[in-house]
C-alpha cells in the first residue's frame, strides 16, 4: 500500500510539474480582433501572425483569433484595446476614424491608382507610417499603430438598381460607414448616405435602410452580401486602407525582443495580406457570377473619376485632412 502510495504521489507531482512547465511554455497570449467572415485578408493576416509568432517567439507568445466580430464591433473594440482586454486588432482605418480623424484621409476616391502604389507610400519608414503612428499616439487612444496595409479594391452594390453609370446613383440610399469622408463622397455622386455598422449591414440591405452599399470584394463575399445586393459594379473607386494595431498596455508589457519580433512580423503580415488581396480581386468576381448569380457591370471610371478628382482638396479642408492629403499626394 505504501508502494502504490509513493508510486501515486510521484506520478502526481510529475504531473503537476508538467502542467506548470506547459502553462509557463507561453509568456503572453494576444487576442486578435478581427471584424470579417472569411475569405478575407484580415483573417490570413491574423493566421500568418499567430503561425509566425509562436514558431519565431520558441512558444512565449501564443495567439488567439477571434475573427467575424467575436469580441464585438470595432468602436467597441477599439476602447477594449485601449483598456488591453484584447491586445491586437486588424481592421478597416474606416471603422477608426471616429477615434483618430486623421484616418479619414483614406477614404477618398481615386487616392490611389492601385494597390502596389498604396503599398509603396503607405509601407514601413514612410513618411505616412510615421505621421499616422504619431496621430494614433497624440490622440490617447491607448493603442499603437504597427503598420497600415491594403486590403483590397472597394466597389459599389445594390439591391435592385442595376448600376452602369453616375446617373443610375441619383437618390438611391448609400450605406456608408462612420466616416465623413464617405458620406461627401456619394453625396457628391447624388445618393443619400445612410451611416450603419458593418455588423448591421445585411440586415439594412435586406429591410431597405440602405439600396447600395461599397465594400472590398472579400468582405461582399465572406459576409454573403450578394445574397441582399446582387447587382455588383466595379467602380473601383477606392483601395481599402487597413491597420494592424496593439495595445499601447500589451506593447509595454512586452520585452524589447518580442516587441521587435511582433513590429517585423506585423509588417510581414501585411505585405502578406495585399498580396491575397489581389488574389481575391482577381479570383472573386468569376466566383460570385458562377457560385452566386451576382450581376456584374463595368462602368466606365472616366466619368466617376471626373466628378470626384477635382473635389479631393475641398473634401480634405472641409475634413481638416489638408496635412494628410499633402503627405499623400
Amino acid at each position: 500500500m505504501k508502494l502504490n502510495r509513493r508510486v501515486f504521489l510521484g506520478t502526481t507531482l510529475a504531473a503537476t510539474a508538467l502542467a506548470a512547465t506547459s502553462a509557463q511554455a507561453a509568456e503572453i497570449t494576444l487576442r486578435i480582433h478581427t471584424l470579417v467572415k472569411s475569405p478575407h485578408p484580415y483573417n490570413d493576416m491574423a493566421a500568418f501572425l499567430k503561425s509566425e509568432l509562436e514558431e519565431k517567439s520558441g512558444g512565449r507568445l501564443k495567439v488567439r483569433i477571434f475573427d467575424a466580430g467575436q469580441l464585438g464591433k470595432d468602436p467597441a473594440v477599439i476602447g477594449e484595446v485601449g483598456l488591453g482586454t484584447i491586445d491586437m486588432m486588424i481592421s478597416s482605418v474606416s471603422n477608426a476614424v471616429q477615434q483618430i480623424p486623421e484616418l479619414g484621409i483614406f477614404g477618398m476616391p481615386y487616392l490611389f491608382a492601385n494597390i502596389d502604389e498604396l503599398a509603396k507610400k503607405v509601407g514601413p519608414d514612410t513618411d505616412v507610417q510615421q505621421h499616422f503612428a504619431k496621430a494614433f499616439a497624440d490622440r490617447g487612444v491607448g493603442m499603437k499603430l504597427l503598420a497600415l496595409g491594403g486590403s483590397g479594391t472597394r466597389n459599389l452594390a445594390s439591391t435592385s438598381v442595376v448600376v452602369n453609370g453616375i446617373d443610375d446613383l441619383a437618390g438611391l440610399k448609400m450605406r456608408t460607414p462612420p466616416s465623413p469622408m464617405d458620406s461627401l463622397t456619394w453625396a457628391a455622386l447624388g445618393m443619400l448616405p445612410v451611416t450603419v455598422a458593418w455588423g448591421e449591414l445585411y440586415s439594412a440591405m435586406q429591410t431597405g435602410l440602405a439600396d447600395a452599399m461599397e465594400s472590398s470584394l472579400p468582405g461582399y463575399t465572406g459576409s454573403k452580401l450578394y445574397e441582399v445586393a446582387p447587382n455588383l459594379a466595379l467602380t473601383g473607386h477606392t483601395i481599402q486602407v487597413n491597420h494592424t494595431s496593439i495595445s499601447e498596455r500589451t506593447w509595454n508589457k512586452l520585452p524589447e525582443d518580442l516587441q521587435a519580433l511582433v513590429q517585423k512580423t506585423t509588417i510581414a503580415a501585411n505585405q502578406h495580406g495585399i498580396e491575397q488581396a489581389k488574389k481575391y480581386d482577381g479570383d472573386l468576381v468569376q466566383k460570385l457570377q458562377a457560385d452566386h448569380g451576382v450581376n456584374v457591370t463595368r462602368p466606365d471610371k472616366a466619368p466617376f473619376i471626373a466628378k470626384l478628382k477635382p473635389a479631393q482638396a475641398d473634401m480634405a479642408e472641409q475634413l481638416n485632412l489638408t496635412r494628410e492629403y499633402a503627405i499623400l499626394t
